[in-house]
């Protein structure tokens, strides 16, 4: 959005972030997002490198549907890097949205280590594939990409050009043929993976015989089946964000002039320093527990020898001491941390 104002281009940058905070957050240089009072003391070089492998880790871990995240985001998929993201992302301005994961082989630069290293971390939605129906080739015919440089044109590779279910889950293309045997194993279609009946009938076939018994009989390690069996259970366009705890605001209780000195509240730390922990209530601004109220018999043991007792994420149930609405501020004391 280049042209538009920057208040409403600011705009559509927060309602993204509601929508996807990953997808949007990762387009943001890590050293402006305020992660904790003391960034700036430690090296530009180090704290770019140690932030960059967490979000690497955090983008390969989630996956992405390969049709709609931005350049910057496929950036941070393993194997890719800035040239083959922008590859990438050319390729499906010119010839629509990827059908299936082997469509990939047809974009300048991806090689077969490319290809092992991103495809288990790229996801090909039924939603935004069969988008491709308006794609300027027909459904028979195999895309071909426009030859940029003579005799390193990738027309000739095969692929199939139909979508592939096992392409919307976390199991990497090597363990398709496993994963189909697997089905017929268990009597089984591919078209149903995510469905109840699947999940029952695996988990009768998994008592009967074990992971391990499985895995020899499919010729294949334990540690591989239990991944495939994780992929072939999950709904369709599953997130495992979807399963993360969301905090546990109390309700009628939106902001500051709500607080109550002695309300029991639960919330989730926000940050922490040496002087205390930062808890987010739901009320727009963080309280602070004192260092003095984090005392070790209120933590669990794991905690009692921490450093810094608390840490960011972590849900806390609180007693509010007192409100400062003229200053911003509000005082906590720790009741226990919850599991």
């Amino acid at each position: 959005m280049p042209d538009m104002d920057p208040n409403l281009r600011s705009a559509v940058s927060i309602g993204r972030r509601v929508q996807d905070p990953l997808a949007e957050l990762v387009k943001i240089d890590p050293k402006h997002i305020g992660i904790g009072t003391y960034q700036h003391d430690v090296a530009a070089g180090a704290l770019k490198a140690a932030l960059d492998g967490v979000v690497q880790e955090c983008v390969s871990f989630v996956g992405v549907d390969i049709n709609i995240c931005s350049e910057i985001l496929m950036r941070h998929i393993s194997g890719l890097n800035v040239s083959r993201a922008k590859n990438i992302a050319e390729w499906r301005e010119q010839n629509g949205p990827f059908i299936n994961r082997e469509q990939l082989k047809l974009v300048k630069s991806m090689g077969p280590k490319t290809y092992q290293q991103c495809a288990g971390f790229i996801r090909i939605n039924p939603q935004t594939a069969h988008s491709a129906k308006s794609s300027p080739y027909p459904e028979s015919a195999v895309p071909e990409k426009p030859a940029a440089k003579k005799g390193k044109g990738k027309s000739c590779v095969n692929v199939p050009t139909s979508f592939n279910p096992l392409d919307q889950t976390c199991i990497h293309p090597e363990s398709y043929d496993v994963a189909h045997r697997f089905l017929s194993l268990v009597c089984w279609s591919v078209d149903q993976i995510g469905s109840e009946g699947l999940r029952e009938r695996v988990e009768s076939k998994v008592r009967t015989s074990s992971v391990e018994e499985l895995a020899k009989t499919l010729d294949t390690t334990p540690e591989t089946l239990k991944l495939i069996i994780d992929g072939l259970l999950q709904p369709p366009g599953f997130d495992i964000r979807q399963n993360f705890g969301q905090e546990d605001f109390k309700r009628g209780i939106v902001s500051m002039s709500d607080l109550r000195v002695g309300a029991v509240l639960t919330g989730r730390v926000d940050n922490t320093a040496l002087f205390g922990a930062f808890v987010d209530i739901g009320v727009g601004r963080s309280g602070l527990i004192h260092k003095s109220r984090i005392r070790p018999e209120k933590l669990p043991a794991s905690q009692r020898r921490r450093s810094l007792a608390l840490g960011p994420g972590e849900r806390v149930e609180v007693r509010v001491l007192d409100v400062d609405a003229q200053r911003g501020r509000i005082g906590l004391d720790l009741i226990r941390v919850l599991e």
